[in-house]
């Protein structure tokens, strides 16, 4: 049975297929148009509202992170809804997989997207995605209903931040990548192309478009959608249809509608994990200490 953690997906022990289990960590637009609102999402408005005046105040500041959360629940709550739509994949994005003792692709449980680099045999995905794991991690681009179009690639090498691996920290969840295949020397940028890598603070209010792997089905999602900043250190994007398994997906700008390919700017992580309901996804800033994290992967290629 499949369980929440973040956008990552797990099984309880005893499951048949066993997944590795990352550690546990912490578990979100306009003003609210009250009278445009269905009754049924009226009358669940009203009912946090009434919920959160009637609750005893936490100490220690608690109650300003609780206020935080409400108003961006509400904000949600009264926006316009859009939903991730199925779709055939785009080359340079693909699901990641633990693999069987007989080296077999087993489920997959989060999303990696390809960038460009010197050797052109690096990916990028969250950190909680691969913290903790064991055993061999598979990256298949552009994997589509059972199909690999464009192979299955080991990963060979993972990098994450020092902030992260100390204190898993939001603000440095994000990974990359080293992959190799095992039946040829082409690097896996020559097959599929990659997303460009940038590591600049974003302008508010763009465009993205976000793409992931539910761990329940066979193909990815994609949405655009405007870019929030709901906190320091924090992106975040409003679409419904990105559950489990979408951990690690790219928030991409500047997309080329010929080629799929566009500007990395983030990946569903950081806060919650990339959040704690399928409509809302968060990724951290991918500023310095990334940027910093990409040269190193490069260096020990």
């Amino acid at each position: 049975m499949l369980v929440r953690t973040g956008r990552r997906a797990r099984r309880h022990r005893g499951a048949r297929d066993t997944e590795p289990t990352p550690p546990d960590h912490s578990r979100p637009r306009e003003r609210a148009r009250w009278f445009s609102l269905s009754p049924t999402r009226a009358t669940l408005v009203t009912a946090l509202a009434i919920g959160l005046i009637v609750t005893v105040t936490p100490a220690n500041g608690a109650a300003g992170d609780i206020a935080g959360g409400f108003v961006r629940a509400m904000r949600h709550l009264a926006s316009t809804s859009r939903n991730g739509q199925s779709f055939a994949g785009t080359p340079a994005v693909g699901a990641l997989f633990t693999t069987t003792s007989a080296g077999q692709l087993s489920q997959h449980f989060c999303t990696a997207s390809v960038v460009d680099s010197p050797d052109g045999d690096l990916a990028i995905t969250a950190a909680h995605c691969v913290t903790g794991t064991s055993g061999t991690i598979a990256f298949v681009p552009g994997y589509d209903n059972g199909h690999e179009p464009y192979g299955v690639w080991t990963v060979t090498k993972v990098y994450v931040d020092r902030a992260w691996s100390s204190s898993s920290s939001q603000d440095d969840d994000f990974a990359f990548l080293r992959v190799s295949s095992p039946s040829s020397s082409t690097p896996v940028e020559d097959v599929t192309g990659a997303e460009r890598l940038a590591t600049s603070p974003p302008a508010s209010h763009q465009l993205v478009e976000v793409i992931g792997y539910p761990s329940t089905t066979s193909q990815p999602v994609t949405c655009q959608n405007w870019l929030r900043e709901p906190m320091a250190g924090q992106l975040e994007f409003d679409c419904g249809g990105y559950p489990d398994g979408t951990s690690g997906g790219p928030f991409l700008s500047e997309v080329d509608q010929t080629t799929g390919q566009g500007l990395v700017i983030g990946v569903i992580g950081g806060y919650q994990q990339g959040g704690d309901m399928p409509q809302v996804s968060y990724s951290p800033v991918l500023g310095a200490s990334a940027a910093a994290l990409y040269q190193a992967a490069v260096a020990a290629g």
